[in-house]
C-alpha cells in the first residue's frame, strides 16, 4: 500500500523540476495527480512519463480565469482535492539597482498571487482534514544577493502558511510550507552562465551547505509525501527545510 492511496492531489508547476518530482512520488504512493504547467510540450512529456494516474492541465496560476477553468475540470473529474501543492513559481537574478517594475509584477503575480488564489479557489474542493503545501525557499530566511524580489515573495508565502493554518484549523485542514535550499533543477541550472559553467555554479552553492552538496528533487518530494500523508496529521503551520542544513547549521 502507498502512503497516498486513493487521494486526489494537485501539483501546480508540475511539468519540470521539483514539481515533477513531487507529482512522480505522489503517483508512486497511489495518488491521482492533476498537474499544471504553462508550456504544453513539457507538460505532455511529464504526463506521459508519470502514467495513467496523472492528468495534465495547461494553466497559468497568475491568471484567475485559468484557475477557474482548472478547478472546474477537477470538480468535474474527481469532485474533491485531498492535497494541494502550490509549487508554481519562479524568479530572476537582479540587484537592487536593476529591479524593474515588470520583474516585480511578474514575480509577485506568479509566486504570491498565484499561490493565494490557487488555494482560495481550491477551498470548495477540500474535505475536512485535507493537506495544503506551499513552496517557500531558504531565501525567505537568508540575505541572498540579487534575489530581492524572489526572496520577498517566498517570505510572503511562508507567512501565508501560518495565517491559513490558523484560519483552516477548525476544519482540520493542515497548511505547511516546504522550503528547499539549492536543488538540482532546470531553474538552478538556468542561473549559470557559459563563462562560469553549470558545474562551477553547483560547486559554489555546495560550499555553503553543511552536507557538502546541492539537493535532489526527489529529496524534496519525499518531504512533500510526509506533509501530504496522514503521517503529518499533527503538523500544521510549520516550515520544513530540505536544504542540507543551510539555514539551521
Amino acid at each position: 500500500m502507498g502512503q497516498l492511496d486513493g487521494k486526489i492531489s494537485l501539483v501546480t508547476g508540475g511539468s519540470t523540476g521539483i514539481g515533477l518530482a513531487i507529482a512522480r512520488r505522489f503517483v508512486d504512493e497511489g495518488a491521482t495527480v492533476y498537474l499544471t504547467g504553462r508550456r504544453k510540450p513539457e507538460l505532455d512529456a511529464a504526463v506521459e512519463s508519470l502514467g495513467g494516474r496523472a492528468i495534465g492541465i495547461q494553466s497559468d496560476v497568475s491568471h484567475l480565469d485559468a484557475l477557474d477553468e482548472l478547478f472546474a475540470i477537477i470538480q468535474g473529474g474527481s469532485g474533491r482535492l485531498d492535497v494541494v501543492v502550490a509549487n508554481a513559481g519562479g524568479g530572476e537574478l537582479a540587484r537592487l539597482e536593476e529591479i524593474t517594475e515588470e520583474q516585480y509584477r511578474s514575480t509577485f503575480d506568479i509566486n504570491v498571487k498565484g499561490t493565494i488564489f490557487t488555494v482560495q479557489k481550491a477551498l470548495p474542493l477540500l474535505p475536512d482534514g485535507a493537506s495544503v503545501i506551499v513552496l517557500s525557499s531558504t531565501n525567505a530566511s537568508m540575505g541572498v544577493q540579487a534575489m530581492t524580489v524572489y526572496s520577498a515573495t517566498k517570505a510572503a508565502i511562508r507567512n501565508l502558511a501560518r495565517t491559513w493554518a490558523a484560519e483552516l484549523a477548525g476544519r482540520g485542514i493542515r497548511v505547511n510550507a516546504l522550503s528547499p535550499g539549492p536543488i538540482e533543477t532546470p531553474g538552478i541550472r538556468g542561473l549559470g552562465s557559459p563563462a562560469k559553467g553549470e558545474q562551477q555554479l553547483a560547486d559554489r552553492l555546495a560550499d555553503d551547505i553543511p552536507l557538502g552538496r546541492i539537493g535532489r528533487p526527489d529529496e524534496v518530494a519525499a518531504t512533500a509525501v510526509f506533509l501530504a500523508s496522514d503521517q503529518s496529521s499533527f503538523t500544521t503551520g510549520a516550515e520544513l527545510f530540505v536544504d542540507g542544513g543551510l539555514v539551521q547549521v
